[in-house]
């Protein structure tokens, strides 16, 4: 079994449609679903994670495509700037995964770690120099 995070994005025609049912159903993928905003006659996306056989993977994914769905691995659309950052920590309590932790407690310097990001965007209405930012 694979688990892949993937950013869906949707043209405006085909944010109506079952697609994550027929996911489920037809393909046996589990999907957990971080953040979505799909509304009709709007642009959509869908931060999720898909979990089964590589294969249902692939066919799953080949499935959302053929309704001009982009499909990207790269789904962090939370970024981080070590530039901007201050190292208030802000942030921290914020972080229900801890992607944003100390990386060294003796100077109190801030680590951002994607891999570990739900993208709640706590951290986006908290940090005051705008250090975090979002992709949508």
């Amino acid at each position: 079994m694979v688990t892949k995070r993937l950013t869906l994005f949707f043209p405006k025609s085909e944010t109506e449609k079952p697609i994550v049912y027929h996911l489920v159903k037809d393909h046996n993928l589990v999907i957990n679903i971080f953040r979505a905003k799909v509304t009709p006659e709007e642009f959509g996306y869908l931060v999720l994670d898909v979990s089964g056989d590589e294969a249902d993977v692939a066919r799953g994914m080949e499935y959302v495509r053929s309704f001009n769905v982009d499909v990207r691995d790269s789904a962090v659309g939370v970024s981080w700037s070590a530039e901007r950052c201050t190292h208030c920590g802000a942030c921290l309590a914020h972080c229900p995964t801890d992607a944003l932790r100390i990386a060294d407690p003796a100077t109190r310097t801030i680590l951002f770690e994607s891999s570990t990001c739900v993208e709640c965007l706590a951290c986006l209405k908290v940090c005051p120099f705008g250090a975090c930012t979002s992709l949508y």
